[in-house]
């Protein structure tokens, strides 16, 4: 099949784009390297839209958080990655978590069935001479990335992103830990709790200064943090308290076998539907394997912990979005070229899709001859978008989750409590998007059914 338009990248945000495009009757050819002999890092397999943590979409509270309002804005202009995370999330309280395996599985079958689009399992080296959407992620193999360098005369950038261990359900013990949410919100108690006193507290802080770490690479050695996604243990070094305002905060999580909050709390999020699996909040982390066995053995409840996963570290790349990109996120020193998706500089999976997403969509309209208007910068989809092609100042931009830091400020009279605020917010943002949304071409929502399951992939 010949293809108007090729994506590279198969995650979130390169899955995304393909289904806009295909959905706006464009033939597409979708570039995945994982499954035609190369790997990444992080990744573990061949499916597309492959996560490492449950949690991936965050809160789904529409009203009063900017995660929310993005995830409400996607669901309205029909997005794959909204409908497949929809259709398979699990227990998380407030936030939207998902079976991870069940849902790449969902927009691999997707993909792979869809007739406008070819799945390609290859690596792509060279930017494309025709159309092209550039979704490859953060961690883009080097010669494409050579090639992009190349191509902007620029240095990319790059951070450090970190996964979380996974525990077996059956080795914790609940005779210390205690299921709860936080202020008890949400629809149950969705979080295993695990309590620590003073004396615990302070040993387990100890130890995560003295254990050993895996050691960078000579290229890796100035690369900076990503602030969310910290190390446990390099939180740890920040502070004797830190861990006390971060992952381990006690505040809200009554232990009903004392009465009262406990000096630190160790939190577990349902990693999979079977709720076997549960992944260890806030605890990504570069300790060696033996170590954080070792160590988080400590934890109250996780004495005899069983790891599905333990935690590790990878490199991440992203370009000079505010400089190399215009409003529709082409690429200003060759405009054929688009990128989507974590190599913009967004953070996150959610903010991934949602700028796969406006990248089909820009794409598709180019290639009918007509235009599309960015999303006002007062939507979710706008202060994103504003973030990444201009609203940051490109010699300090670092990945940013979408938040309402983003958004234009509000002009309101006196002073206003931070909820109410924050309703502010998100109703005028609804107002804007409203409005938008009727300018654009219409996508049908992806059927409530999964689609059988099939892998009409094409070898390179």
């Amino acid at each position: 099949m010949t293809h108007d338009i090729q994506v590279i990248g198969g995650g979130l945000a390169g899955s995304e784009s393909a289904w806009q495009l295909a959905e706006s009757g464009h033939k597409v050819r979708l570039s995945e390297m994982r499954g035609g002999g190369d790997e990444t890092a992080a990744h573990r397999t061949e499916s597309l839209a492959e996560l490492v943590c449950s949690n991936s979409f965050r809160s789904d509270d529409a009203d009063s958080n900017a995660v929310g309002l993005l995830h409400s804005e996607m669901r309205q202009l029909n997005s794959l990655i909204m409908a497949c995370a929809d259709r398979h999330k699990v227990p998380a309280g407030s936030a939207l978590a998902v079976d991870r395996d069940a849902f790449s599985q969902s927009v691999t079958d997707a993909i792979a069935t869809h007739p406008n689009i070819t799945l390609v399992r290859e690596r792509v080296d060279a930017l494309p001479a025709g159309p092209t959407i550039i979704a490859s992620g953060p961690l883009t193999a080097p010669a494409l990335a050579t090639a992009i360098g190349a191509e902007t005369g620029q240095d990319h950038l790059a951070f450090f992103d970190a996964l979380s261990p996974i525990v077996h359900r059956e080795s914790i013990d609940m005779d210390i830990a205690w299921m709860a949410s936080r202020w008890d919100k949400g629809e149950g108690a969705d979080y295993i709790n695990c309590p620590m006193n003073k004396a615990e507290y302070l040993a387990f802080h100890e130890a995560l200064l003295a254990a050993d770490k895996m050691a960078f690479k000579e290229w890796e050695a100035d690369t900076p943090y990503f602030d969310g996604c910290m190390p446990i243990e390099v939180m740890a070094e920040r502070g004797v308290d830190t861990l006390l305002y971060g992952p381990m905060k006690p505040v809200g999580l009554d232990n009903p076998k004392t009465g009262h909050w406990p000096w630190a709390v160790v939190q577990l999020r349902q990693d999979n539907a079977l709720g076997t699996l549960w992944n260890i909040v806030g605890f990504q982390t570069k300790l060696k394997h033996a170590e954080q066995v070792r160590i988080f053995r400590m934890i109250p409840g996780l004495q005899n912990a069983e790891f599905a996963r333990l935690g590790g570290l990878h490199r991440n790349t992203f370009i000079k979005s505010p400089i190399l990109l215009d409003e529709t996120l082409r690429l200003k020193s060759a405009p054929r070229v688009r990128f989507a998706g974590q190599i913009t500089g967004c953070e996150g999976y959610l903010e991934s899709a949602a700028i796969g997403m406006l990248a089909g969509r820009f794409a598709a309209a180019e290639l009918t001859g007509t235009s599309m208007s960015p999303p006002p910068l007062t939507t979710a989809f706008g202060a994103l978008l504003g973030h990444i092609t201009g609203g940051a100042d490109a010699s300090t931009y670092q990945p940013m989750n979408v938040n309402f830091g983003l958004f234009p400020p509000l002009v309101l009279e006196g002073k206003r409590k931070k909820a109410d605020r924050k309703r502010f917010y998100t109703s005028r943002a609804r107002a804007a998007f409203e409005g938008w949304a009727l300018t654009l071409p219409r996508v049908r929502p992806l059927s409530p059914e999964p689609a059988p399951s099939a892998h009409i992939s094409v070898s390179a």
